[in-house]
């Protein structure tokens, strides 16, 4: 699904002497490189603050202490999501209260957020899912409204891109309360181990996250709130300063590799290929299908052909037994619940050829013709 072995010998000249130079150095917590990685993060999504932690779930749990928020307290998320977002929720003993996404973008739908707000209300999780933006603008519009925190989970769209109906462009991650990601590995800016980040231009929160993540102190042995130890190493930072130069051609690699498969499924009647917002600048973490044949024999067949692919995700966030106790039986989330019986992600990186992308396409289509017949 992701060669980072290719991608890692085109820039391992940078990467192995930058590794080599925090080996040297000896600071491999809070070095200069974490440092550095921060600063230059910031400037590139256009926010005052960047906290590095140790993952992207980390991320999300750091947000949710830093609002203050209280067990029982409502957090609205799209069920639709990869768990890490709702887990989060849940391991605070606050409650997740489920949403539909939009049957085009696979994102938050903003009708249904509406109908999901109560008193109890007291976050919204939207989350740029698979590389697409959520509509941020109503939804900000909304939340500003109702004064109610925004969290954006942006572990799946870093160097992503919003347009406003003004024509102002904001980075996924830098239009909410906070924003959080992932650097794992396989993602559009991914480190060598696991890692994260949180970003906000609000000041006090930010001094508030970073003191959550290194437990709650922010002079050394004197703590002012239970916090936790979540930290990026050098290491990782060092390889994502290097990275973070190369992003956005990274995401014109994936955006070029999208653009080879949907010309290439554009007369089959029986795929349909990624929406694209017209507010979105969407960066493909994954290339997700819709089929209208037997998804999982295609996973099965594209296996045979030495084709690996993806189900993101078989089952949504409400119906998974370890939220059962948050009602999920109760919800009618009838476009999440569609979409996990017939999407699959097809391999989408920044090293993929035009050979593999024929050879990929091509058999993608023979197999679901062969199957609709």
């Amino acid at each position: 699904m992701v060669d980072l072995k290719r991608q890692y010998q085109n820039i391992k000249t940078e990467v192995d002497e930058a590794i080599l130079n925090v080996l040297s150095s000896t600071a491999f917590i809070n070095g200069p490189e974490v440092k550095s990685f921060a600063t230059e993060l910031a400037s590139y999504l256009g926010v005052k603050h960047v906290i590095p932690c140790a993952n992207g779930t980390d991320a999300l749990q750091i947000a949710l202490m830093a609002l203050g928020l209280q067990p029982g307290d409502e957090v609205i998320t799209p069920s639709f999501t990869y768990i890490a977002t709702v887990e989060v929720v849940a391991l605070l003993r606050l409650k997740p209260v489920f949403v539909d996404v939009d049957a085009d973008t696979f994102t938050m739908n903003i009708e249904s957020v509406k109908k999901a707000i109560t008193d109890k209300t007291k976050a919204i999780i939207p989350v740029h899912l698979y590389g697409q933006c959520v509509d941020m603008e109503p939804l900000l519009a909304l939340a500003k409204e109702k004064n109610i925190p925004i969290i954006e989970d942006n572990a799946q769209a870093i160097g992503g891109t919003y347009t406003f109906a003004d024509g102002t462009k904001k980075k996924t991650g830098a239009m909410g309360t906070i924003g959080c990601t992932s650097f794992f590995p396989s993602k559009n800016l991914g480190c060598y181990g696991d890692g994260g980040a949180m970003f906000t231009n609000d000041d006090a929160l930010a001094e508030k996250l970073s003191m959550i993540a290194n437990h709650g102190q922010k002079v050394r042995y004197y703590h002012e709130m239970v916090g936790c130890n979540s930290r990026l190493d050098s290491i990782q930072a060092a390889v994502l300063r290097i990275k973070l130069r190369k992003l956005d051609e990274y995401c014109d690699a994936r955006r070029a590799a999208a653009d080879y498969y949907d010309l290439a499924f554009k007369n089959n009647s029986n795929i349909i290929t990624p929406y694209r917002a017209p507010y979105s600048w969407h960066v493909f973490h994954q290339y997700t299908l819709q089929v209208k044949v037997n998804r999982d024999k295609v996973q099965e067949m594209l296996a045979e052909k030495g084709i690996p692919s993806m189900i993101y995700y078989p089952v949504s966030s409400h119906k998974q037994e370890m939220l059962k106790d948050f009602g999920g039986a109760s919800y009618d989330l009838p476009t999440t619940d569609f979409l996990n019986t017939c999407v699959i992600s097809l391999p989408i990186h920044t090293e993929l050829t035009q050979e593999e992308l024929k050879y990929i396409s091509d058999n993608v289509n023979q197999i679901i013709d062969q199957l609709s017949k």
